[in-house]
């Protein structure tokens, strides 16, 4: 019994740890998708139709308006992000959609459950308007 015990707390301890190294590991992305460029512009439509995905797909761990406090936030190993800080704000567009498609830990891909790359693209016109 002892063992076990043992065990079961190695294995939380490796767990805990392993989420702690991704959360505070650098995201890089490829240079060829941080350098792609939005084919959309930031009108009203676009940011619109961002503004609904987002409202699906991200608020509950983001927040309504992107401060990382969303419902499900608390129960993510990783913290989500503050959007309106400039360290997100100062990512590429190109970034930003690749982050998004491609997700990492916590963060879901979004390349099939939002299969039409434009959308992805009015998503990341929408993030630009969280800024402060």
């Amino acid at each position: 019994m002892k063992k076990l015990s043992v065990l079961t707390l190695i294995v939380v301890f490796i767990t805990t740890a392993s989420f702690t190294i991704l959360q505070n590991k650098p995201w890089v992305v490829p240079a060829d998708k941080a350098k792609a460029a939005n084919p959309l512009k930031g009108d009203a439509a676009s940011i619109a139709t961002g503004k609904t995905l987002w409202n699906q797909h991200c608020a509950s761990c983001h927040g309504k308006t992107g401060l990382g406090d969303g419902s499900k936030s608390a129960q993510l190993e990783t913290t989500p992000p503050d959007f309106s800080k400039a360290a997100f704000q100062g990512q590429a567009d190109g970034a930003i959609h690749f982050k998004t498609s491609e997700g990492r830990g916590d963060m879901p891909a979004f390349k099939k459950k939002i299969p039409d790359q434009e959308d992805i693209w009015a998503l990341v016109n929408f993030m630009r308007t969280l800024k402060k």
